[in-house]
Parts: structure tokens; sequence; C-alpha cells
């Protein structure tokens, strides 16, 4: 466990989505899969206020519709059930009424409104779901030998390599607040809601609309900031639960402590983004673009998710070349009218670009730090105040063999 600088956030790196007061969570193997666990869910005390952002892939799966035609309702639910090695997309009408038919069933189970339940998939897409074996199980998910946010977390897993959890506490109006969440993703990871499933559960008392607010607001700084391939999925949402158990005075943008909860939430989201890079498929290093010096927010965020999907500049991290000439190319070409002669590039500490020409460098200095788990390249555009970070991966031979044989 470790406290951030400000002392008013504690992070708990172990920690997730059971963390914040009234959830509960487990999972279990109902046979999608060969071996591995294949059901999950997370379940509330009370109805929730929720907020959730969506893929912009315009083949979204059934469980997605489902999910926010539920969800507009009330702006609440109770529940999430998750399936995973099926993604339940492209499969037309049956694909719809397979994802009811998980929500009215979990409903009974847990004897509530099956508009309180929210349902997701991720795996293979254009497959029917196994039914039956989704029926089974559940039937007995609810058993005790499957509680647990551990089983949750394998559950969700697709091609990922490890879990991804992250929970945060902090005081407001004098209440212990908790923020904790989960994701999985690994592939078809791109800006815009990438294959990403993110839950995010706390016992704040907020608002929905400025629930709402908040998600998008640190989604654009966090999880629309990432990129493992370049591939927008069918599946990607994150949902966020907020069930009030906290009893802190009513959230809302003009609350005096509104800024903690949000920071809170981006340090969530922030963690489970890179975390997310990092499991890219095949990957072996981390790799994060800073940009700093944009005449814009938006110009930052372009020249910085330019860059980190540059194929050119991920193999070329992948090989530990420091061929600069990708990076400024890849800047370049993100449509922000950059001056040329105002760039500044560094990779690590090391400068290697400045004012429209290349810095010597020792070169194999500069292979030896590109050689690190955790890689930082920092780009100075030199044309305004405004900055922004994007996070990925390195592309490696390893990627190409896991999607080869994808369906395999």
């Amino acid at each position: 466990m470790q406290a951030i600088s400000s002392n008013e956030i504690t992070v708990l790196d172990k920690e997730s989505v059971t963390l914040p007061k009234g959830f509960k969570a487990g999972g279990m193997h109902c046979g999608i899969k060969r071996k591995r666990l294949d059901l999950g869910y997370i379940v509330s005390e009370v109805p929730a206020v929720t907020a959730g952002v969506y893929t912009t892939n315009i083949f979204q799966a059934a469980p997605l519709v489902v999910t926010q035609e539920s969800i507009a309702k009330e702006n609440k639910i109770q529940a999430v059930l998750v399936n995973s090695g099926n993604a339940n997309a492209c499969t037309g009408e049956q694909g719809l009424t397979d994802a009811q038919e998980m929500q009215k069933l979990f409903a009974g189970e847990l004897g509530m409104d099956p508009h309180y339940i929210a349902v997701t998939s991720t795996g293979v897409i254009g497959e029917l779901l196994p039914m039956d074996k989704i029926k089974a199980g559940i039937k007995q998910i609810l058993d005790k030998e499957n509680e647990g946010e551990e089983n949750f977390k394998q559950a969700i897993l697709t091609t990922d390599t490890c879990t991804k959890e992250i929970a945060v506490q902090f005081n407001i109006d004098g209440k212990k607040v908790s923020i904790g969440g989960t994701s999985k993703g690994s592939g078809m990871i791109h800006p815009n809601m990438a294959t990403m499933l993110g839950f995010v559960t706390t016992d704040a008392n907020i608002a929905h609309e400025d629930l709402l607010f908040a998600l998008k607001d640190v989604t654009n700084l966090t999880f629309n900031m990432i990129t493992v391939d370049g591939d927008t999925s069918t599946n990607d949402m994150v949902l966020v639960m907020a069930n009030g158990l906290a009893d802190n005075e009513l959230l809302t943008k003009e609350h005096p402590e509104w800024d903690l909860f949000v920071n809170g939430l981006k340090i969530v989201c922030e963690s489970l983004a890179k975390k997310i890079a990092k499991d890219g498929e095949g990957a072996t290093k981390l790799v994060e673009i800073q940009v700093s010096g944009a005449f814009s927010i938006n110009a930052a965020r372009a020249v910085g998710k330019s860059i980190i999907s540059s194929n050119l500049v991920k193999t070329a991290i992948y090989g530990t070349d420091p061929n600069w000439g990708r990076i400024v190319t890849a800047a370049g070409y993100s449509g922000v009218p950059i001056e040329p002669n105002l760039l500044g590039v560094s990779i690590g500490e090391y400068k290697v670009f400045e004012k429209g020409l290349p810095c010597p460098i020792a070169e194999e200095e500069v292979k030896g730090y590109l050689e690190n788990e955790n890689v930082v390249i920092h780009v100075n555009l030199n044309q305004g105040d405004y900055s922004a970070t994007a996070w990925g991966c390195d592309l490696t031979y390893d990627y190409v063999k896991i999607n080869a044989s994808y369906r395999t």
C-alpha cells in the first residue's frame, strides 16, 4: 500500500472492486473456455448510480446494447454479469436474445428486476454463446466457493497475462470513500474504448449526471490515451457503479471536495489503462509518450496518440533502435500543424532531436536505455502550454504469433 504525495488519497495496489462498501464479486468456470474461469459477477447491496462509456465501433456487441438500454431506465444497476471466451458480437437477433436471457436468468438468481443487471461479453467475434453452459453456470455462480474478487478478475481475462487492479481511499465530508477498479485488455486496444472492459465501483454518494461527466473527462485522459495495435473492438465498455453507502453529502461539481473525487477516479483509471498497455499481446515494454508545449490539449493528445500508434516506432523500441526519425515522422502526420524548427525530442534523458536537427548522441547509451521495461519519450512542440500523455507498448514477434492463431 502506498500513499500519494498529497496525503489525501491512499492507493492500494492489490485491492479492487470489493473494497468499497456493499460490493461483492466472484467467478467460475462454466465451460466456454477449456479450463480457465469464464463467468464472473459484481453485485451491490443496493441499486447503484451507474455511468458508462462504450466503444465507438459501429458494430456494437449485443451485450452493450442491452446494458445501455437497462442503465437508461433509471441510471442505476445493481449487478454485472460478464462472460469471457465469446464476445456475442455480430450475432444478430439471436445475440440480443441471448444477452437478454443472461440478464433475466441472473436477475432471477438475485431476486431483482432484469433492468438492474448489466451484461457484457469478451472473446471471439461472430459465434453464438453456448447458452446451455451459461445457464448452468448462472445457477451455480452465487455459490460460496465461487465468491471473491480474485475469481472475478480471472473470469474476465482473454489473452491477458495478468489481472489488473487498483483501489484508492480518501475522506469526503469526514466519511471514508473508496474507489476500486479492475479491467481486462491485451489486444485490439486503441483509443476510443478499445478489446477492453473496465469495472469501477465506489461507495460515494454522487449524482448521475456528475458521475457521467467525471467518467467521460477521466476516460479522455486515460483509457482513450492507450493503444496496443490500432484496433477498436466491438465490446469495449467501462462502467462505474456508485452505491452511496459511504454516506457522504451528495457529490456534484459544486461540492467543495469534487476535485478530490475526480482525482481519485483518475488515479484508478490511469493505473488500469497503463496496466492494459503494458500487458499488450506479446509486449515486453510499456512505452509512455509525454507531449508538452502544444497550443491546445487536443493537439497534445493527437500528437501523443499518433506516435504511440506508429508500428515503426513500436518495432524500433522493441529492437532497442534509437530511431528518432520515426518519432518525428509520426508527429508530423498527426494532423497537428507542427513547426518543425521548434520541435524537440528526447528518449529518456537523451536529447535526440532539437529545432529541426538531430543531436549528437551516444548510440550505445540510448540503446541501453531502450532495454528497460518502461520507456519514456518526451516530445516538446514549443508552441504553447498544453500537455498530454499517451501509453502503449512495443510490437514484437509474439504479437503476430498470438493473433495468427487466436481462434485455434
